[in-house]
Formats: structure tokens, sequence, C-alpha cells
């Protein structure tokens, strides 16, 4: 379970009680970039009575969605929001008025149910502060949207769950709070990356030699490496340093593809120290690097604007894919030096393709001169920062209005 941090620097002014600062960071594997249209009239101060439901093409309605799939089925239904509507037009035209947290929620997903533009939850979240760890949302929890006298909108939660209770005995363990992202969306980019930074390809620790004169090593052999500075038992992922990632700004090599071959474990510390190879998925060469994992797992960070103006490219696609669509991940040419941090929301513009202009000034201008022109960018989707390196990042996609490519534009929303 990953706990989640409070929201402390709302994108806009907050328009709720002082005491409202943002709710916790609101991520998940499913979000939409939204849009929009009009916001519903005001209505009298307190908890609105009655559920508006979501439907679905197929007829379920949001008590039969999460919020993940709620928000999936109005992805592409919207434009995204400016952030200077006030925030009662934030709201999306079909929110529902109730809605029951469901296990596999995440808040991100939850923001998206009921606002165009998910970040701007900090505004609408009204906590109790006679509650402890008000932010904290648990499945079963009810969420109720209501208006206040001046038109300001408002959730809060009507309802609360038996997990809050926290008995000291029970027969099954209690509930936790919503996570701030489901964790296998990226899990495999947080335990065994696919992407190493051009300091980590240098200088991680690398496989020295197989024990027994073996040329490969699998599952279960053992082997030597150097430069590991490590306890006994301490796991590390072996990683095969592939082609190089270039910056297509600077031309500069920033990073290295890199396949996952197995994880190993240390028996034997020392100046050369000896581990075993365990989960093998292929087989590991000499000068595989070894990298540490520990403490990557964190999902603590914050959805938010970068605070810095940020204006990059897409530079690599994991797993070596053409397109990037919905969940996939990207190596971005920004990071740590250039303001990004974990959890900066980053909206993308599809490069335009470059097209002959076939009519010319002068029609009696030859075919074979025809001049190449550079077509515009267009939108075409949002992503997330969940790992930042010094000069580069790792970002998940979470709303795709069209396929995305290398050489994308990353940029401040």
């Amino acid at each position: 379970m990953f706990f989640n941090q409070q929201l402390r620097e709302p994108r806009v002014l907050a328009i709720l009680n002082p005491r409202v600062i943002a709710l916790t960071a609101l991520v998940a594997a499913t979000v939409f970039a939204a849009g929009c249209a009009s916001a519903p009239p005001p209505v009298s101060p307190g908890i609105a009575q009655g559920p508006q439901p979501i439907a679905s093409e197929n007829g379920n309605t949001a008590d039969d969605l999460t919020a993940t799939e709620a928000a999936v089925m109005a992805l592409n239904e919207a434009p995204v929001a400016e952030s200077t509507q006030p925030a009662a037009q934030l709201i999306r035209p079909d929110a529902p008025m109730n809605y029951t947290v469901k296990r596999g929620d995440t808040l991100w997903d939850i923001a998206a149910v009921f606002l165009k533009d998910p970040w701007f939850w900090p505004e609408i979240w009204q906590i109790n502060p006679q509650v402890e760890n008000p932010h904290l949302i648990y499945p079963d929890d009810v969420l109720s949207l209501a208006y206040g006298a001046n038109g300001s909108p408002s959730v809060s939660i009507s309802q609360y769950s038996g997990a809050r209770l926290e008995p000291r005995l029970r027969s099954e363990a209690i509930e936790g709070p919503v996570d701030t992202l489901a964790f296998a969306a990226i899990a495999a980019f947080l335990t065994k990356p696919s992407v190493l930074t051009k300091e980590q390809a240098v200088a991680a620790p690398h496989i020295l030699a197989f024990r027994d004169h073996h040329m490969i090593g699998g599952t279960g052999h053992e082997f030597y490496a150097r430069g590991l500075n490590a306890t006994p038992d301490q796991r590390f992922v072996v990683m095969h340093v592939g082609p190089a990632i270039y910056d297509l700004e600077s031309e500069k090599v920033v990073g290295y593809q890199a396949a996952y071959v197995a994880t190993a474990i240390v028996k034997t510390p020392g100046e050369v120290t000896k581990a075993v190879l365990t989960e093998g998925q292929r087989e590991a060469l000499e000068g595989d690097r070894l990298i540490s994992v520990e403490g990557d797992r964190s999902l603590t960070f914050r959805p938010h604007v970068p605070s810095t103006p940020i204006d990059g490219q897409i530079i690599s696609i994991a797993d070596n894919a053409d397109q990037v669509g919905q969940y996939q991940v990207v190596v971005l040419n920004r990071g740590a030096d250039d303001g990004l941090a974990q959890g900066a929301v980053l909206a993308v513009d599809q490069k335009g393709e470059i097209v002959r202009d076939r009519w010319p000034e002068y029609p009696w201008k030859k075919k074979g001169f025809a001049e190449e022109v550079q077509l515009p960018y267009e939108r075409s989707g949002t992503l997330i920062v969940f790992k930042v390196f010094e000069h580069l990042s790792y970002g998940l996609v979470i709303g795709a209005r069209a396929p995305m490519r290398v050489a994308d534009r990353v940029y401040t929303p």
C-alpha cells in the first residue's frame, strides 16, 4: 500500500473553507484531458439529493461502473478546460451528485468523474477537520457534490465507510485508502527499468565473470560482480544495455535502452561480490549492469502543473514501440535540471507531418521543385511524470486523443 501525500499548492485560488488545502496525490492509470462545457446551474446549499448516473454505451450507469471505467468512457468527449475558468465551470455536466468509492478506484479516477480537469480537485474538495486524516478516501465512502449559495461547487464525504473504525481485532485486513496511482500501470518501470541514464550505464556495477567458467548465466547461476557495494541478500535487477537514446535537440546521448535480464541476490559481499541469478527472463552476459531499485516504489508524489515552463520532446518509447497510446510509458528529454518533478502534468502535441505544396505561387513552376511545408503541431494527449532523473524522465500517458511518436512535443499545459 502506498500512502497519499497532500496537495499543498492548488493551481488556482481556493474557493472553499480556508482550511481546505489540497487532497492527497491524485494520479492513476486512467484519466482524460477533459473539456470546457458550461457548468450546471447553482442549487441550494447542502448535499444534493438523488444521483445523476453516468450512462455507458451498453446501458451501465455510474452505480455499475468504477471511477476508472467512467473516466475512460468520457475520455474523448470534450476539449481541455482553461485554468482561468471559475471553479463551477470545471464540473462535468454529467457529474453524479453522489458517488460510492469502489475497490480499485484511484484518486485521479474519482476526480475525473466530477471534473473536466482532474488536477483541479483541490479547488472543490471539502474536508472534514474533525476526521483524522480527512484527505484520505476509502472504499465504500460516499462522495457528494453540492453547490453553495454563490454557486461554488464542493465535494465532500457524506457517508463514511466502516474502514475508518479500525477495530483492534479483525478476521481480515482493513481496507486501506485508495491509492494515488494503480501501481500495476508503472510497476515494470519502477522495479525493472527499461531505460538507463547515461550515468547508470557507465558507472553502475557490472557482471565481471560467471562461476565455473560459464560464458552466459541463467536462473540459479552464480556470478561475480565488481563495484557492487551491497549487503547479504540485497536484491538488484540485472539490465542489458542496448542502443543509445539521443536528445533530439542537442543530439547528445542522454541514456540507453535497457532490457531486463534477471534479478540478482547478493551472497558474499566484497571488493568482488558473489551473487546468484533468479527470475531470469534472458541470458545474462558479462558486462550487464546491476541496478538497485530500493526506494523507487513510492507513489507519494502529487499531480501539479510544473513550477517552471517546460518545453521538450518525447525521445523514446518504452519497449521500443513505434507509437504511444493510453497508459504507455515514454521517455522525455527534460528532467530535474529543467524543473520537472514527480507528478508534473504535461500536454503532448503530435508533430505535424512535412508535406509538399503542389500548388505554388507560380503555376508554371515545375512539380519537382514543390516546396516542403511543416504542418503545425496538434494536441494529442496528456501525460504525468512519475520518475525523474537529472536530464530525462519517465512519463505515463493518461489521456490520448491520437497516437504519439518520438519527437512529439511535451509542454506545460
